[in-house]
């Protein structure tokens, strides 16, 4: 039982240690475009397609966010191929206003803040893009 326990600490040691080891950071102005996989356009007007999981997949498909100037934490898993670190890292932000902003979903209604865009889980109407200070509380 004590090895189970301590090959089960290993892990969770090992699984933290993995999600804390700093990415890279990807910088440009993001670009939807119908019928194409989401891509960053870098300052030398170079197109990075991005990936992450099913939650940044859907924030990276909300139209409102096309040509907003984006900073992305991940990695590269190929030459023109960026993974996107896990959404709850907070490691998909926009620029407005010249300083970085956290991207989340209002509803007006029912005052529920989400991360993802869609209906509000309450009262179904659509959600308001509600750009944040990462750092407020």
């Amino acid at each position: 039982m004590r090895y189970c326990l301590c090959l089960l600490a290993l892990a969770v040691g090992a699984l933290h240690a993995a999600e804390s080891l700093p990415g890279e950071a990807l910088q440009g102005t993001l670009r939807l475009r119908a019928g194409q996989p989401p891509a960053v356009e870098t300052v030398d007007h170079k197109l990075v397609t991005l990936a992450g999981d099913d939650s940044t997949g859907k924030i990276l498909h909300d139209q409102r966010l096309d040509g907003f100037a984006v900073e992305a934490r991940g990695h590269f898993t190929a030459p023109g191929q960026f993974l996107i670190d896990p959404v709850h890292t907070h490691s998909l932000l926009v620029r407005k206003d010249g300083r970085l902003r956290m991207i989340a979903y209002f509803c007006e209604v029912c005052n529920i803040r989400s991360y993802t865009p869609g209906p509000c889980v309450c009262c179904q109407r659509e959600t308001v893009l509600d750009l944040r200070d990462p750092d407020e509380k």
